[in-house]
């Protein structure tokens, strides 16, 4: 995500956004998964992405039918069964425009629950959501109860000993700040001598901050703290009382709040930006199977079939996402190498 994107054609409001947070909270509370609510309203042929978004992108009718030369490669059980289980880890409080509640209160929609369903189409099956934790979100796929994952996840060495994976996406991270404060990162860890970050638990950018923090403490600099909350809300706190200066996460969703808050006195802004991939390669999110599955390559030709035939650009445009824009997707890329250092 190499392009500051604008998100205030995103914004309907904060009261609304608030209500989503409130329900998805409600949801983890029930159990740490659900299945999520759908839409069926798609005539045959077609796929509405942006729907009920809050604001958050355009509702986009796109026509996208099953491929047999790419549903045919797919694993035996998956054709069987007719349905595409997707991932979102996305509880308890959502991640707009990524995956969050929708302005009917209950139906999941966002950028990647689109391109899920997008796939599912080209693959010919029926697309299941399942949302979850995030850390829920992997197990689910150790255990086989999900397929695939299109939730922002980025495509790392490590992760590629469990999993296979199909890119689709740049992936760049961002330090969220609020408004009066005038500190930047360049790109210099340095810089984060004597800050107190949050970041998500198990994430790609808690693997990055927390090299950070130990060469910090190597060359005797002022340490980095690292701290951790379970959902937005409690981040969002912190960073607005003054507990903690920064909020280290993937990029688009930093971005749209940022955007959200502008004008009010909770009014952030984005204080600089680093590839998931570490210092010199691009990062790349990509869709998530178990290692072996046989789901990698079939998902990356759909992918680069939606590509081919513009229904990719379309998506991305209607999330406002069209800079982080692929060329191609690739099966298990280069990613993250298993150290930074």
């Amino acid at each position: 995500m190499p392009a500051h994107i604008s998100r205030r054609s995103l914004i309907r409001g904060i009261t609304a956004a608030t209500a989503v947070a409130t329900l998805a909270t409600g949801l983890a509370a029930c159990g740490g998964e659900s299945d999520a609510a759908t839409r069926t309203t798609d005539a045959a042929g077609t796929v509405t992405v942006g729907r009920l978004s809050n604001g958050a992108a355009k509702e986009t009718v796109l026509k996208v039918s099953e491929v047999k030369s790419i549903s045919d490669q797919l694993p035996d059980a998956v054709k069987k069964r007719g349905t595409l289980v997707i991932g979102s880890g996305t509880l308890p409080s959502g991640s707009p425009p990524l995956g969050f509640v929708g302005d009917d209160q209950k139906t999941l929609t966002g950028s990647e629950v689109d391109l899920g369903r997008l796939v599912a189409a080209v693959l010919g099956l029926k697309p299941e959501v399942r949302r979850s934790t995030w850390e829920n979100l992997f197990i689910g796929i150790d255990s086989g109860k999900v397929d695939v994952g299109f939730s922002n996840i980025t495509d790392t060495e490590e992760r590629k000993q469990k999993y296979e994976f199909a890119s689709y996406r740049k992936d760049d991270l961002a330090f969220e700040v609020k408004k009066d404060n005038t500190w930047k990162f360049d790109g210099d860890y340095a810089s984060l001598a004597g800050k107190t970050v949050s970041v998500g638990n198990g994430t790609n950018q808690e693997k990055l901050l927390l090299e950070w923090k130990a060469k910090l403490a190597k060359e005797g600099k002022k340490p980095l703290t690292v701290k951790y909350f379970q959902e937005s809300n409690s981040i969002y706190l912190a960073l607005n009382s003054g507990k903690i200066d920064a909020y280290f996460g993937p990029n688009p969703h930093l971005a749209y709040h940022a955007a959200k808050t502008a004008g009010t006195p909770q009014a952030t802004r984005i204080a600089g930006q680093f590839s998931g991939a570490g210092e010199t390669l691009q990062g790349l999110i990509a869709a998530t199977a178990k290692k072996d599955s046989g789901l990698a390559k079939p998902l990356a030709e759909a992918i680069n079939h939606l590509i081919d035939n513009g229904q990719y650009a379309k998506w991305l445009a209607a999330w406002n996402l069209s800079n982080e824009a692929v060329q191609k997707s690739e099966v298990n890329p280069p990613g993250l190498p298993l150290t930074n250092s």
